[in-house]
Order: structure tokens, then C-alpha cells, then sequence
């Protein structure tokens, strides 16, 4: 009965929870001025990954030099981890033997996470129609800012960069759901989208 009672009671809370994260926190959230200030800290603070492929990477290591800068835009800190980091940049041939690592460095990230597909290769497989590699990391993980070239120059990554920053601030803050029991679920859409439906 003991037993019974402890998880009534782990019910009735978490229950109570949910009810105070989807009824109450979230339309607080949601309200334009605390959407606009957590989307400000979110786009001016992005803590890109480290993870270099190919011949991209050396475009994506000069972006970080002193001639480009990407720190001007709040993304110079490139962490070794996924744990530290909210934006992978893939820059480089996927093969179908690196998908798997792909998808679980991905997983690894906390949420909110990102992702950019630097470089054709990356983008689209590039020019290895081959058995070996991956046609797309998108095949792997959800992309959400795509950079062309073969390789791109640096400047086509700050573009991208300032692209992802603009998905960014037209995020909702609350589009990140947490459940109880430890998973989150992802809600895409933008205050556009909402509109036009």
C-alpha cells in the first residue's frame, strides 16, 4: 500500500508540474518581450562544435582566425564536446561508416541544438556519387542551415551563421518541451507559419 501511495503521490506532482509548465510558464514565455530577450541571448551566445570532415574544415578553422572573426557574432568559442556545444557545423564528406558517429555526437548535444551542412559534400555527397559516401547528412540529422561550395569560402559561413541566427530569434522559447520522463520534443514552427495558417 506504501508503495502505492509513493507513486499516487509522484503522479499528482509530476501531473502538477506539466500542468504548471504547459498552462503557465509557457505563455510567460512566450510573451514578446521575454521571447525577444531569450532569443537574443540564445543567437548572441552559439557555441559551435568542432567537427571538420574534410577540406571544409580548414575554411571553417579560418572563419575562426583574426581576418574573419566569427567571435563578432558570439560563436568563437568552438568546444571539443557535444555536451558544451549547441551547434554542430558538419564540414565535410560523410561516409556512410561516419553516419552513425554523426547522429550520436547529435544526440549527445543538449537542447536547444542546431546544425549547419558547410560545403556540397556535406550538403549534398558534393561530387562522390560512391557507395561509400552519405548523400546528404541530412540523412542522419535534422539540418538546419545549408551552406553551399566546394569548398566555401568563409564568408559563406558567417552568411550562414547570420541565417541560423534569424531562425533563431523567430523561434518560440517554449518550442522546446521537456516531459517528465526526461525526453524533449522539438516544435518547428515560427511566428510566419502560425500566421498564414
Amino acid at each position: 500500500m506504501a508503495e502505492h501511495d509513493e507513486g499516487f503521490v509522484l503522479t499528482t506532482v509530476d501531473s502538477i508540474t506539466n500542468f504548471v509548465r504547459h498552462k503557465i510558464a509557457a505563455p510567460m514565455i512566450d510573451s514578446k518581450p521575454v521571447q525577444f530577450g531569450v532569443n537574443w541571448a540564445r543567437k548572441s551566445a552559439i557555441w559551435p562544435m568542432t567537427f571538420g570532415l574534410a577540406c571544409c574544415a580548414i575554411e571553417m578553422m579560418a572563419t575562426g582566425a583574426s581576418r574573419f572573426d566569427i567571435d563578432r557574432f558570439g560563436a568563437g568559442v568552438f568546444r571539443p564536446s557535444p555536451r558544451q556545444s549547441d551547434l554542430i557545423i558538419i564540414a565535410g564528406t560523410v561516409t556512410l561508416k561516419m553516419g552513425p558517429v554523426v547522429r550520436r555526437v547529435y544526440d549527445q548535444m543538449p537542447e536547444p541544438k542546431w546544425a549547419i551542412a558547410m560545403g556540397a559534400c556535406a550538403s549534398t555527397g558534393g561530387p562522390f556519387d560512391s557507395y561509400s559516401t552519405m548523400q546528404g547528412v541530412d540523412r542522419t540529422i535534422p539540418v538546419d542551415v545549408y551552406i553551399p561550395g566546394c569548398p566555401p569560402r568563409p564568408e559563406a559561413l558567417l552568411y550562414g551563421l547570420m541565417r541560423l541566427q534569424d531562425i533563431i530569434m523567430r523561434e518560440a522559447p517554449s518550442a522546446y518541451i521537456f516531459e517528465s520522463d526526461g525526453t524533449v520534443r522539438r516544435r518547428r514552427t515560427f511566428d510566419a507559419d502560425e500566421a498564414a495558417a
